[in-house]
């Protein structure tokens, strides 16, 4: 697994985890796990449901929403926020490589700080994300100037 990325205390993301990393998590006091993987995708060591089956048998809580560029869209950003803040803390988020995890978790954190979309992406780059899916980029920043509080 890629380095745990801390966006706040209580948020943290990072790239698919295997069932070692899971136990590691929850030996860490990870509360809860969230999926943004679609049943399928390619190197996908455990699928959603048996990641869930695994993640709830450590004694954390689990969440998937799937999320492909494809079918990437406000109301799946708007479903994770509200669920995520349901969810008991730390949480750790992840998808593949990272990259949707943590466009997901900087909208949903900007949004409750009431940031900008440019200054979302600012501070996204000097946290050491990298992105290079132009409409990533263009998702993150207009849903978070849509969404923001003023």
């Amino acid at each position: 697994m890629q380095e745990r990325m801390r966006i706040t205390d209580q948020l943290h993301v990072g790239a698919q985890p295997t069932e070692e990393q899971l136990k590691q998590l929850a030996d860490d006091g990870f509360q809860a796990g969230v999926n943004l993987r679609t049943e399928g995708e390619e190197e996908q060591p455990l699928s959603p449901q048996a990641e869930g089956e695994k993640v709830m048998e450590l004694g954390m809580q689990y969440l998937n929403i799937p999320v492909s560029m494809q079918n990437m869209r406000p109301g799946l950003v708007s479903q994770f926020r509200e669920q995520v803040a349901k969810l008991a803390g730390p949480v750790y988020v992840h998808c593949h490589k990272g990259k949707r995890a943590g466009a997901f978790a900087m909208m949903h954190t900007s949004i409750e700080a009431g940031h900008t979309g440019e200054q979302t992406l600012q501070m996204a780059e000097q946290m050491g994300f990298e992105c290079d899916v132009p409409e990533l980029i263009e998702f993150v920043k207009s849903y978070i100037d849509r969404n923001r509080k003023q």
